[in-house]
């Protein structure tokens, strides 16, 4: 097993930034703000003398009440996990009445604690050290995360510090990746939580609680999974702050990089133009998808259908989704959402044969011919695989070029339900052959050219 090493200080420390230096990353959001981080973020340190695992906490103001007691708990939950802790201090404000509480929590752990005071880029090492001897829990380690200087020493005095590893064991594959998007407040981090049955992300009533994208990795009845979850977007005119923006653009990141996205909407509050905007995100992406309808539990069977019908008709193009309406509070429906999932990977990277594709196409345009184009039929061929997640068809023919969006969705449509594709958009390819006459006229010779114009004019004079 890989040594653990959590970050753990009061807000605006520098912890987040210090995590980028050490994973080489920017997985984690860093800004000059506090409480910017509130769950807890892993990464593999990749400065050093040998791999390790990080972890990244949100910052301890003092409040024990609403979000902040929460907040505790996730980092009280790192510290367990711990090998090693790193107590980061602000070199520039000195040791703070704060500062000595946390230290007295870090003694009670009995944890390896490692003091680190950050931020003493314009400031003597020595001294900026010096204030923190007090808190009585070892030599003072002066670094400069933004700038990387003394980092390395440190993370190398750590390590050295800690029982060897053992032999490397392989990373692990990270399974089916899942992106929990939506709207603030539908319940993605409570969804999340009741996915893996612990409280592993902060849920809080309260909008914009999750501000990172989190990613957690699980497995369920012997298949590996990775949850992404992910912070809410709102409304761009919405956006004040500049740190949601970089919670946007996380965000959007996440979804790329998922697998499966899982769209979450509140059924109490209804469809609004963002949940269509994010759907359009997760359509253009081609992300398989399964759409979550949360807080199901709250309506009575009037609500329900008028629910139900307003999102059909808000979101059509959502048609190819698994549609999966729960209460992530209670747990209700949420059992099964990993088969929705499974179900839409499978079908998202699914091997499509050439053959069966050429014929699902050959019975869609016997049915349905494409139309003329300046007096000549298109001509559609063949068709074979030309990617996966999402399935790519590429189609090949005359006059491509000119297949109208109305007969693209259709035949898109014919493609998903001959090959039971649920859950996963399908995208078209279409390719012209080349002309076999083109050009032909200037491969002739002289003489054949001269034979051809007198043709010609023989037709005419015929005529």
């Amino acid at each position: 097993m890989l040594p653990v090493i959590a970050l753990v200080g009061r807000p605006n420390v520098g912890k987040s930034t210090l995590f980028n230096r050490l994973t080489r990353s920017r997985d984690a959001l860093v800004a000059d703000q506090p409480g910017l981080t509130r769950d807890r973020q892993y990464g593999v340190g990749e400065l050093g003398d040998r791999p390790y695992v990080v972890v990244d906490t949100g910052g301890i103001s003092g409040d024990l009440e609403g979000i902040d007691a929460l907040m505790v708990q996730q980092v009280r939950r790192a510290i367990g996990e711990a090998d090693q802790v790193l107590f980061l201090l602000d070199g520039r404000e000195g040791c703070t009445a704060a500062d000595e509480a946390i230290a007295g929590e870090l003694r009670r752990t009995g944890k390896p604690v490692t003091v680190v005071v950050n931020k003493t880029e314009q400031l003597d090492r020595d001294l900026a050290a010096a204030d923190f001897h007090a808190l009585g829990l070892g030599e003072p380690h002066a670094i400069a995360a933004a700038h990387g200087r003394g980092v390395k020493g440190l993370i190398n005095e750590v390590l050295a510090a800690l029982p060897p590893a053992g032999e490397p064991e392989p990373a692990e594959e990270p399974g089916i990746r899942i992106a929990v998007i939506g709207r603030p407040n539908v319940g993605k981090s409570t969804l999340v939580n009741r996915l893996l049955g612990e409280e592993r992300v902060v849920a809080f009533d309260q909008p914009g609680t999750t501000r990172d994208s989190i990613r957690i990795p699980f497995e369920r009845e012997g298949r590996r999974y990775t949850l992404i979850d992910t912070a809410g977007v709102r409304r761009r005119g919405r956006i004040a702050e500049a740190i949601e923006k970089f919670s946007v653009i996380k965000t959007l990141q996440a979804m790329e990089e998922a697998n499966v996205v899982l769209l979450v909407l509140d059924a109490q509050q209804g469809i609004a133009e963002q949940d269509a905007s994010l759907a359009g995100h997760v359509l253009e992406s081609g992300r398989a998808l399964v759409v979550i309808i949360n807080k199901w539990d709250g309506l009575d069977p009037d609500q329900r259908e008028a629910v139900k019908s307003d999102m059909h008709r808000k979101l059509p193009f959502l048609d190819f989704a698994e549609w999966r309406y729960v209460s992530a509070l209670h747990g209700s429906g949420v059992g099964k959402l990993l088969e929705a999932v499974q179900a839409a990977h499978e079908a998202a990277t699914r091997d499509l044969k050439t053959p069966e594709l050429t014929r699902i196409l050959e019975d869609a345009v016997s049915e349905h011919q494409p139309p003329l184009v300046r007096g000549r039929r298109i001509k559609l061929r063949y068709a074979h695989q030309g990617g996966k997640n999402p399935p790519i068809i590429v189609i090949h023919g005359n006059q491509t070029e000119a297949v109208p969006p109305a007969y693209q969705r259709y035949l898109a449509g014919r493609f998903r339900k001959a090959l039971k594709l649920s859950g996963t958009p399908v995208r078209l390819e279409f390719k012209t052959g080349k002309n076999p006459y083109e050009g032909r006229r200037n491969k002739l010779t002289p003489r054949q050219q001269e034979r051809r114009r007198r043709l010609m004019r023989h037709v005419k004079r015929s005529k």
